[in-house]
């Protein structure tokens, strides 16, 4: 079934509508707020939060035109308005460095590879642009088309691809110029070492 079609069935109190539609999207949203908070609890609460508001909507007899924006579009204002919070502002300050969560099983050299690569994009991407960053994560984390990510935004298609293009530009660079330092470093302390010996 379509969502429009859940959506309706939810609409006359329809309890396996309502079901596959939380079966449908609940995933998926989870995912995304949870990389966004950090937080796997605070994800599930403002999951919630989302359903329970797209409900309400529905007692209002508002189906949305495009379900999967408008729940995206929900779950980010929450995530928004969340930050701006005095509750969340004090956390920060008293979280100065969090920690990581990384499978460091030494036997695993590839899985560890490829974790070291995700912490690295995610480094980067902290330091884009908050519409950028947005952008980036609705499109490859949660396999969004850029219309809808336009919807979601509420911001026009043409700058969605001018935000999308720039912030992929700037990882880029990023990544590659992190590389070139490593690889630098490593030759200046050879070159180092060189010339302390000729002297």
């Amino acid at each position: 079934m379509t969502d429009e079609e859940l959506l309706h069935g939810m609409m006359r109190g329809d309890q396996a509508s309502f079901e596959a539609f939380v079966h449908r999207y609940h995933a998926p949203l989870s995912g995304y707020l949870q990389r966004q908070l950090r937080d796997p609890g605070k994800a599930e609460d403002f999951v919630q939060e989302t359903f329970v508001r797209l409900l309400k909507q529905l007692k209002l007899g508002k189906i949305p035109e495009n379900a999967q924006a408008w729940l995206y579009r929900v779950a980010l204002n929450l995530c928004r308005d969340y930050w701006k919070s005095g509750y969340y502002q004090s956390r920060q300050k008293q979280i100065a460095d969090p920690p990581e969560q990384v499978d460091i099983r030494p036997s695993v050299v590839e899985l560890a590879e490829r974790q070291e690569t995700r912490k690295e994009i995610l480094a980067s991407m902290s330091e884009l642009p908050e519409v950028q960053k947005d952008i980036i994560t609705l499109r490859f984390y949660q396999d969004m088309k850029l219309q809808d990510i336009a919807n979601v935004l509420d911001i026009p298609l043409g700058s969605v691809k001018t935000h999308l293009y720039k912030g992929l530009s700037r990882l880029k660079k990023k990544l590659l110029g992190e590389s070139s330092a490593k690889t630098e470093g490593k030759s200046a302390k050879g070159g180092t070492r060189h010339e302390h010996t000729n002297r």
